[in-house]
């Protein structure tokens, strides 16, 4: 008699039920070294709007803007330094299945593009 698991733990079926609704489970390290899970859209899905936030250094509108929203209250009591959020990203993009910062981009053409 074979017998199978179908009993998930606590953290697979979180991250099933994160991955249910678009989100995924990242760990965000606070300023004390307290780290702790949240959900976030994975780095291939933040909008515009998000990027010009953080680039404009308003991170708290970035983390609004990517953080489940029952998340974002565990972000303001972490208040990570720049190197957490920093990680975070770096987590968000892994979490997409790509290295942040090193999207290759459109690929070339092997044939040619010249006009005539």
């Amino acid at each position: 008699m074979t017998t199978t698991k179908t009993d998930t733990s606590a953290a697979e079926a979180q991250e099933l039920e994160a991955a249910d609704d678009g989100y995924v489970t990242v760990p965000l390290a606070g300023f004390d070294g307290v780290t702790k899970d949240v959900r976030t859209l994975p780095a291939t899905l933040w909008r515009a709007s998000a990027m010009r936030a953080l680039r404009s250094g308003d991170v708290d509108g970035f983390m609004e803007r990517v953080l489940h929203e029952d998340d974002y209250e565990i972000y303001e009591d972490l208040d990570p330094t720049q190197e957490g959020i920093g990680r975070f990203a770096e987590h968000a993009a892994e979490a997409a299945g790509e290295a942040l910062g090193k999207s290759s981009g459109p690929s070339r053409s092997s044939k040619s593009t010249r006009r005539r």
